[in-house]
Formats: C-alpha cells, sequence, structure tokens
C-alpha cells in the first residue's frame, strides 16, 4: 500500500479501509497544527495508478486475510474532500470495482472544500457513496477561528454543512477545545453549541489543544501574544459545551489529547456526561492534568 508519513484517522474509522488519495493538506496554515510536519511537502494527490494498485492489493488481502467484506472506505490526507469533482467520482468508481459490497466512502474535509462543490456534485457525490466526512470545525469564536488561521469564519461552517445537511452527506465535527485561550473557552463554546444547534452533526468530538515547540502558536505563546488555558478551564469549556447541545446527536472525546476519554448520546445522557466533568474538575487537580499534558508527546 501507497502511504505517505503519519497516516491519522479519526478513532471510529478504526474498521475502515484506509485508502491513500492525498498527503499533506492544502492549507497547512493553522497556528496550532504539527500534524503533516513530518512531510517533505505541503499536499500531493496520489497518481491515480497508485490508488487503483492499492485497491488491487487490498482485495487481494480481504479475501484471503480478513475473512469480511469491506463495506466502509476512508480516504487519507488532510483534507482529501478537496480533490474536484471528476476526481472524487474517478476514485469512488474505482472503490465501488474492487470492492462491489462498498457501502460509504469517507474523508477528512475543510469547510472550504464544501464550497468548491455545486449542490448537484454534492447530491452526485453522496450517491457515489460518499458520506460520513469528519470536518475540524474547530469552534464557532470568530477570533479564534482569525488568530488561528483557519481561513473560514463560523457564518461559513454555517452555510457549507447546511449543504452537507440538503444533500444528505453526513459528517461529524472536531471540537479543539483550548482554541478560544485563556478566559475565553466557555464564551467559544457557547457559540460553537449555538451553531451546532442549527445543524445536523451526526458527532461533535472534543481534542484537546496540545501545543508543540514546532507550532506557530508556541512562539505565540512565548512573546506574549497568546495565552493558554489551564487544564481545568479546559474541562469547564467541554461541559458549558455539552450543556449548550440541544440537538440529537453524539458527544465524544476519543483522542490521545484527552486525559479522560468518555462518550455518550445526546441528549440523553447529557446529565451522565454532566456528571463526569464535574466529578473530572472536582476530583483531579491541575497538577495531575497538566502532567498529563505534557506526557503526551506527539498526537
Amino acid at each position: 500500500m501507497h502511504y505517505t508519513g503519519t497516516i491519522w484517522r479519526p478513532p471510529y474509522e478504526a474498521a475502515s479501509l484506509l485508502l491513500e488519495v492525498t498527503a499533506g493538506c492544502t492549507h497547512h496554515r493553522c497556528r496550532f497544527c504539527t500534524l503533516y510536519a513530518d512531510l517533505p511537502f505541503r499536499f500531493r494527490m496520489s497518481p491515480m495508478e497508485d490508488i487503483e494498485a492499492d485497491l488491487k492489493e487490498a482485495q487481494k488481502m480481504y479475501r484471503s486475510f480478513c475473512g469480511r467484506k469491506a463495506t466502509r472506505t476512508f480516504l487519507t490526507g488532510g483534507n482529501p474532500f478537496v480533490l474536484k469533482y471528476d476526481r472524487l467520482m474517478e476514485i469512488a468508481g474505482l472503490v465501488h470495482r474492487y470492492f462491489p459490497e462498498m457501502k460509504t466512502i469517507g474523508s477528512f474535509a475543510r469547510v472550504t472544500d464544501i464550497a468548491l462543490k455545486t449542490d448537484a456534485e454534492l447530491a452526485a457525490l453522496r450517491g457515489a457513496g460518499y458520506d460520513g466526512l469528519t470536518i475540524g470545525m474547530e469552534t464557532a469564536d470568530d477570533g479564534a477561528l482569525r488568530f488561528m488561521e483557519k481561513g473560514y469564519l463560523a457564518a461559513d461552517i454555517l452555510e457549507q454543512c447546511g449543504r452537507l445537511d440538503r444533500a444528505g452527506i453526513r459528517y461529524s465535527f472536531f471540537y479543539l477545545t483550548g482554541i478560544s485561550g485563556a478566559g475565553c473557552g466557555e464564551d467559544g463554546a457557547r457559540a460553537t453549541a449555538d451553531l451546532c444547534n442549527r445543524l445536523h452533526p451526526t458527532l461533535v468530538g472534543a481534542n484537546m489543544l496540545t501545543i508543540y515547540p514546532d507550532a506557530k502558536l508556541y512562539e505565540d505563546i512565548r512573546q506574549g501574544n497568546w495565552r493558554e488555558e489551564s487544564e481545568t478551564e479546559k474541562y469547564r469549556e467541554v461541559r458549558t459545551l455539552v450543556e449548550g447541545l440541544e440537538i440529537p446527536t453524539e458527544f465524544a472525546a476519543f483522542g490521545a489529547s484527552n486525559a479522560f476519554q468518555f462518550h455518550g448520546v445526546l441528549p440523553e445522557d447529557k446529565g451522565k456526561l454532566l456528571a463526569f466533568l464535574d466529578d473530572v474538575m472536582e476530583n483531579v487537580g491541575e497538577d495531575e492534568l497538566r502532567r498529563y499534558r505534557e506526557s503526551v508527546r506527539h498526537l
């Protein structure tokens, strides 16, 4: 299989066929991000012949060793959904040729990737199996989005994900706890809950901001241009987000950035989730939580 650098996938894509169609990220400017620092280039599309060769190899592997059918493909890379409509459709055609049983195709996507497609193209992509995108929306705090150079604002999230809703393409959000900075996290969480309540994410996943020396944000902190939230502040922020969500969705904290991992279905599990977060804040000290943060050497 043609895999380049570290392969990132959401925890819930563990059973998916991982197919590399891009490497790196087209944006590559977020001040906190170091995920693709190991690549010697910013972004690269995989040649179609490599994609087809990988599907042939995966087909043999599934037939010989897996003992099960492949029903879900996850396209790897920072934001494969940026690819033009025709290329995404060609990839879907290859996936279905080698795996006729394949039901859905997902990937990471930036908000700006959706804007590149017409409504008709989104509907056709859904018909070709594209469903279950993972979008790092991070927050609906426009000040934080601007400072972190995300390349879009809350209004763009609302507009573009509303288009996904209308096309029938399901999606999950990654929320980055701590992105608003010291003293601002709960305001960012409230703004994010208000935005999510106007959309239909199948899951809101919280990840906690972890800052590494090769991130631009690290230098911002050193120069006094930005202040990081404490670890207990981050848990208050997550609590505010959970409390504000009024839509039926899943809420989860699965990734390694979270000292405590948890999952629930809203609205029925809201009380359980809030009680769990209260327990963390009451019984786990800042020092212990900070030790965990510093132990996370790489996401």
